[in-house]
């Protein structure tokens, strides 16, 4: 089994690169909004419960998977929401199950985030929008991005195509898992 865990900030691309690994390897895609948009609709954004039922649900289905012996790509936000450990801990049930993470980081000069952020289609999920509350946050996402594990593979999106990306992320992948 293998964990493709791609991560960076708001409007890095990290969907539209997931999905074009999703073309060029058929891996099924776990994106981070799949859990926090159905827990939302419950709970608001970083309450206790919210953040409990996120973790939860994000650790329960990757274990899962990993035991089941079925690789995904899984898409993730790094925020103070988030238990800082928590990238560590998914990746020691990966490697307990006898599965291997690959961790992709993604980047983009701050400009170009900052143009992506108000783009429509980020609507789709209900991701942040706001650019105004983007650049309060913005100390809060590099720190939790410096807590992050050191990442197999880091591209700037803003200087690749979201399927050069993916070709990359897939040979990245492929050479880790050879012994």
């Amino acid at each position: 089994m293998r964990l493709i865990f791609i991560y960076g900030e708001p409007a890095v691309g990290k969907l539209t690169v997931a999905r074009a690994l999703v073309q060029r390897t058929g891996l099924p895609l776990f994106h981070n909004h799949l859990i926090v948009d159905a827990v939302a609709a419950v709970f608001p954004f970083g309450s206790e419960e919210f953040v409990r039922l996120r973790e939860r649900f994000w650790l329960e289905t990757i274990e899962a998977a990993a035991r089941s012996g079925r690789s995904l790509i899984f898409t993730f936000n790094p925020e103070s929401s988030v238990a800082p450990d928590l990238p560590r801990r998914i990746a020691e049930r990966v490697k307990a199950a006898g599965g291997q993470v690959v961790f992709v980081a993604l980047t983009a000069p701050p400009d170009t985030l900052e143009q992506r952020l108000v783009a429509a289609s980020r609507a789709e999920f209900g991701k942040l929008r706001s650019l105004e509350l983007f650049r309060q946050l913005k100390a809060d996402f590099a720190a939790s991005m410096a807590a992050m594990p050191k990442a197999d593979v880091t591209i700037d999106t803003s200087e690749t195509a979201p399927e050069a990306a993916a070709a990359t992320i897939a040979e990245t992948a492929d050479r880790l898992s050879k012994p």
